[in-house]
């Protein structure tokens, strides 16, 4: 279905390919999943199947990529628009309507099909996705799994038998995850599609990929089946860890898979027992000092209530993951938290109220990095950003550019923000925030577009600055990460607090947030990978 053969993409200015003489195959009816480190070229290979790259991205490609026979040298993306179906990372960016069936129709407006052809595959298209009820939702009301599904039955419409996914789960809640995957698989074993997907977070989507891709980063794509590609590459997931920890001869893609060679082979580990699973659970804190004090604490937008009267104590060096489903309230309260939104009840973090200082002491108590952590980035060049926040912060020169380097970015100083990788932008607002010494650091997402490496990264980041006694507060949908990063885990539902406790007892008590090695190990009471291989050495 997909043929690339001596494959070449050189970005514009650059003096080495992205992609580099690579020849491989994608079969008709195939889950190929594309891995690799942030910056490594994955969007850059999913463009050239649909004719993006050369044709639109600026880059020079040499070699020939063909998808059904058709040459994407010669057929620009709207001469495959009946082949090749795209869905981006954020679904929203690219409505171009307001209300779902419209969405829906918009595309075949675009090929010139007839109303009645239009109207039969609306109708179809609804039903497959499972999204008939949404019809005349308007979209932005949507929660994000609801809209990256009308995205795919915008595309699907056009009844492509390729469909093209960047990061489809990455700003999704586990759930939410699942319902969309479930439906891309369905799409795979039950109409036949080829599907392409680039992925982050590996362990969402592993145990159903037939064949997968990696890209290294030095212009090599490496091609094979999932399990023997999975087992090479420098991308990690929990399961894959976990072979190569435990000495297997191959991955297992699944939980089911993993348990089965446990059962099968060993090794048989003597863990504790799992806590039985409460109702409540409550955070002691540790002992350490409650730096902030959240009663009844309220944010509204018109008749949505984000936040529904919230209590919460927070403590100095600590480390807390919000989470919930999409829409539960999390960015809400840490927006509230910081006083960047309306909101009633008190706040008061080292006996001052974020919503009544200035902005100075407001960034000395709270500090926001948001979804999109280049949202803070506006002047041209590093230098010139770091320099900002120190004489925003009123502290000495050099402050913010002293932080970065502790962060561990060697970032080049005339570079302008636009041009890192979502990691280096993400240590460049850190740096910014932290210039402050604020006594809470929120992290709105911060594992968006990172890498495994990245992610490892962030967890040494944010254990430092625990150590010197910052409380950070994480609103995330990486499990992983939590279970790797945080020592207590508020779950958020409806705006109201539903399970707060040390992140072992919240996580392992809910099927839905649990890690995968828990899962692997039910009904032990473990969580990563380190707690196995420390069981293996006691025993």
């Amino acid at each position: 279905m997909i043929h690339f053969s001596n494959v070449s993409i050189t970005q514009p200015g650059a003096s080495t390919p992205v992609i580099a003489d690579a020849t491989f195959s994608i079969a008709d009816g195939d889950l190929c999943l594309v891995m690799g480190r942030t910056g490594t070229g994955k969007s850059t290979l999913l463009g050239a199947i649909n004719g993006l790259v050369p044709h639109s991205s600026g880059a020079t490609l040499a070699g020939e990529v063909t998808v059904a026979n058709r040459s994407t040298r010669t057929h620009r993306p709207r001469d495959l628009a009946d082949v090749v179906g795209w869905v981006g990372q954020n679904p929203l960016a690219g409505f171009v309507t307001d209300v779902v069936e419209d969405e829906v129709a918009y595309g075949m407006e675009q090929l010139g099909l007839s109303p009645s052809v239009m109207r039969k595959r609306v109708e179809e298209t609804l039903d497959l996705m499972g999204i008939a009820d949404l019809r005349r939702r308007s979209l932005v009301e949507l929660s994000g799994g609801q809209q990256q599904r009308v995205a795919i039955a915008a595309v699907l419409a056009a009844q492509p038998r390729v469909l093209v996914l960047d990061e489809p789960t990455s700003a999704l809640d586990p759930t939410a995850a699942q319902d969309v995957l479930a439906a891309i698989t369905t799409l795979v074993h039950d109409v036949g599609l080829t599907v392409v997907l680039a992925e982050h977070r590996l362990e969402r989507v592993m145990h159903e990929a037939d064949s997968a891709l990696w890209l290294p980063g030095d212009g090599r794509v490496v091609a094979g089946p999932a399990a023997e590609v999975l087992a090479m590459a420098d991308t990690t997931p929990p399961l894959v860890e976990l072979a190569a920890a435990m000495g297997w001869p191959e991955v297992p893609l699944s939980v089911r898979a993993a348990r089965r060679r446990i059962r099968d082979h060993g090794p048989h580990l003597s863990l504790a027992p799992a806590p039985e699973v409460r109702e409540a659970l409550t955070w002691r804190g540790n002992g350490q000092p409650v730096i902030a004090r959240l009663r009844d604490l309220r944010v509204s937008y018109g008749d949505i209530a984000a936040v529904a009267g919230i209590d919460l104590d927070l403590h100095a060096g600590t480390t807390v993951a919000v989470m919930g489903r999409n829409g539960s309230g999390k960015s809400s309260l840490l927006w509230a938290l910081q006083g960047a939104v309306a909101s009633s009840g008190q706040v008061t973090v080292d006996g001052q109220d974020p919503r009544r200082v200035g902005d100075n002491v407001a960034r000395q108590l709270v500090s926001l990095v948001p979804q999109n952590a280049a949202d803070l980035l506006y002047l041209a060049d590093v230098d010139a950003e770091c320099a900002q926040a120190d004489e925003e912060s009123g502290v000495t020169a050099g402050t913010a550019s002293a932080i970065l380097s502790q962060l561990g970015a060697d970032l080049p100083g005339d570079r302008n923000p636009r041009d890192l990788s979502e990691g280096q932008r993400l240590a460049l607002v850190l740096a910014i925030q932290l210039a402050a010494s604020p006594r809470i650091l929120c992290l709105d997402e911060p594992t968006r577009g990172l890498d495994y490496a990245m992610k490892h990264e962030l967890t040494r980041i944010i254990a430092s600055l625990v150590a010197e006694g910052v409380c950070v507060v994480v609103s995330t949908h990486d499990v992983e990460f939590a279970a790797q990063t945080a020592e207590r885990t508020i779950v958020l539902a409806e705006g109201e607090v539903v399970a707060d406790g040390t992140t072992r007892q919240v996580c392992i008590s809910s099927p839905s947030f649990a890690p995968q090695v828990t899962k692997v190990f039910h009904p032990s009471d473990v969580m990563t990978v380190a707690e196995i291989v420390a069981a293996r050495v006691s025993q």
